[in-house]
This record gives structure tokens, sequence and C-alpha cells, in this order.
């Protein structure tokens, strides 16, 4: 073997061992042959790996993102009760037939629903219904005062004629018998030919009609139902009598506006197993419900809880169905915050755990930061 041969394992051999033995180098690839540089937040909406969101400013202002700053406040209690809307009985009322009869329109024809009437209104007629034998009974005996009417009559005629000689006892008392056969007749004829009237018992609006000419209706049976929208109630019921005792007022979440109830009180006796509770609403911001309708009462009661007041459009769900709320933890980033609430007035929640004052909550665009992934 040569020398030179000999030397040039004997290199490779060195060369392997010195590059074990030293330290770790980094290793840098020629240029265009990078994979770029770490990772990093790239400039649109991002889920980041800890669940927050990365919101940049253009993106809050195009998806309208509105933050407002918490406080803790001693606020009333409040339950949810189920209600529905009703007709206050001062300025409202039902119209039903006090006889079986048909129906007849009334000067105005049937009115239509929706229609404004006023109080005392004739709106339908009921024929009464009888039979044929009823009915021939009671003609014969209107024939038969009617003759004996014409009867007394002339012999009044002649008494008076002989006023001179007959006393005025039997003149008066035969005057009288003809007026008591007047009477009666009249009285049996308007029955024959007499209709029922059905006025209006107060003055607004139709709210249900049954009527349809020629309509055969019985006694005691609903045919319109008048009501003033401007001064409707709301009925809801409690299960616990403690809670219908602490009431102090009420709302109804109607789309983004609220409605303000005024607590009327509390039943004493139940009814369904439950405590029907009124309310009121001034100038007649429940003119847009219908009687009857369902709704949801916010009842707040007089005890006092310490929370943190923020609209109900604040709050989302996350994966895991918990109750979230999206605090500004950065400039551009958003954290998720699982929270425990109770309701204040249907348009606002308290939330009792999961928050501190001072803290930014994102009460507008919430369930567009929710969407971000």
């Amino acid at each position: 073997m040569t020398r030179a041969a000999r030397f040039f394992p004997a290199c490779a051999l060195t060369i392997a061992g010195a590059l074990l033995l030293a330290p770790a180098m980094p290793v840098f690839a020629d240029d265009g042959h990078d994979h770029g540089p770490a990772p990093t937040v790239s400039g649109g909406p991002q889920r980041l790996p800890d669940g927050s969101v990365f919101l940049p400013k253009p993106a809050q202002r195009q998806m309208g993102v509105r933050t407002v700053e918490v406080t803790q406040q001693q606020l009333p209690r409040a339950v949810e009760l189920n209600g529905r809307i009703v007709m206050d009985p001062n300025a409202g009322g039902r119209v039903q037939a006090m006889v079986a009869g048909r129906l007849e329109s009334g000067p105005r024809g049937f009115p239509a629903l929706g229609q404004t009437v006023r109080k005392g209104e004739v709106l339908a007629y009921v024929v009464p219904a009888s039979d044929t034998l009823e009915r021939g009974s009671q003609a014969a005996q209107l024939a038969e005062l009617r003759a004996s009417r014409d009867l007394a009559q002339k012999r009044v005629a002649r008494l008076r004629e002989l006023a001179d000689t007959v006393p005025r006892k039997d003149i008066e008392a035969a005057e009288s018998e003809v007026a008591s056969l007047s009477a009666r007749a009249a009285a049996i004829g308007a029955g024959l030919n007499s209709r029922e009237a059905l006025l209006a018992p107060a003055s607004g609006v139709v709210a249900s009609s049954q009527a349809v000419a020629g309509q055969v209706i019985d006694a005691r049976e609903l045919v319109f139902e008048i009501v003033d929208p401007a001064r409707l109630r709301v009925e809801a019921v409690a299960f616990d009598a403690a809670v219908a005792n602490d009431i102090a007022g009420g709302f109804i979440a109607s789309g983004t506006d609220k409605v303000t109830l005024k607590f009327v009180g509390a039943a004493r006796a139940l009814r369904e197993q439950a405590l029907p509770i009124a309310f009121t609403a001034s100038g007649g911001s429940l003119g847009s419900f219908a009687v009857g309708q369902p709704v949801k009462v916010i009842a707040q009661t007089r005890s006092q809880i310490a929370g943190v007041p923020v609209p109900a459009a604040a709050l989302m769900k996350n994966p895991a169905n918990q109750t979230i709320v999206w605090i500004k933890a950065a400039p551009e980033r958003f954290s998720p915050r699982v929270v425990q609430t109770e309701p204040l007035d249907g348009a606002n929640v308290i939330v009792t755990s999961g928050l501190k004052a001072g803290e930014r909550v994102a009460v507008q665009g919430a369930g567009l930061v929710n969407q971000v992934r």
C-alpha cells in the first residue's frame, strides 16, 4: 500500500471524530432555500391557541365591535315569570247574547276586526228563536187582548155619554181597563216582533268577532270582544307566594326595547296552583301586543344582589355550552370569560361571578368575535 492510500483513511476518521465531539452549531440554508421566519400572528382576525381572538383595529371597526367598562353595583334581584296580555276590565268587554236566536247586522253592518267603536253603539241584532206553537199561542193571546181592548174602549165611550147619570168611578175603572189591555197587547206584540240589540260595552277596537249574517247562536255565546289598546294589562303567574309578595315592578323585553311595568297587585287565591300577578304599563306602551299573547315578564323584587350589569347581547356560548363574555385584554386581543348571570330587566343581565370592576366587555359585535376561528 502506498503512503497516500494510508493517509486518506486516517484523515477521514479524524474529521468524523471531531464532528461528533464538536458542539451543535446553527445550520443555514443557501439563499432562496429557507422556510421563512417562525410563525407569527397574521394581519387578519384569528383564534389563538389559548382560546383568545386576535382582532386588528380595522377589523374591529368593520365588525362594529364596541366595549364598555363594567362596574360593581347593588341591583334588585329579578325573576322570570310567564305571563300574557289581558284586557283592562274597565276599558273593554265582551258582547254576548242574552237569548238564543239568529244574528242580523247593525245599522253600519257587522264591525270588522280592528274597527273603532263607541260605547253604546249597536253592533248587531239577535232575533229570538221560538217554536211555531209558542208563537201561535202568543199571536192568539194578542188577538184576544186587542178584541177586549176594543170592547173596553166602546164601553168607555158610552159611559162618557152618560157622564151626568153614571158615577165618575165607573168611568175611571173603564178607562183603567182600556189602558191595561193596551199595555198588555203592546208587550206581547213587541215580544213577537222584537230583536235584541248587541251594544258595545266600552269604547275601543274590535279584537275578535264571530258574527256572520244569519248565524244561529246560543245564549251567552261570545259574539264580539272590545279592547282599548292603550289600556292593556299583563297577567303573570308565580308558584312561590314569597316571590309574589316581594315584587316591586317589572319589565317586558320587546325586541331591542323594553316595556316598563307597574306592579298592581297579587291575588290571594290560587289559580291552577299558581298566584296571578297583575301589571300595568303607562302611555299605551302595550299597544303593539295582542290580547292573549304570551310574554316573558322580568319581575324585580325589593331584595338586592351584588353584581355587574351587562347587556344581554354580550352573552355568548362556548363549545362547552357555557355562558361567556368577551373581555378586551389588549387593544387587539379579546379573551373569553366564563360567567354566571341572573336576569335584571329583560335587556340587561346581572353577572354575579366571572367579571371584575374596570374590565371592558364587548357589548356589540360579540357574536362576530365568537365566530372567529
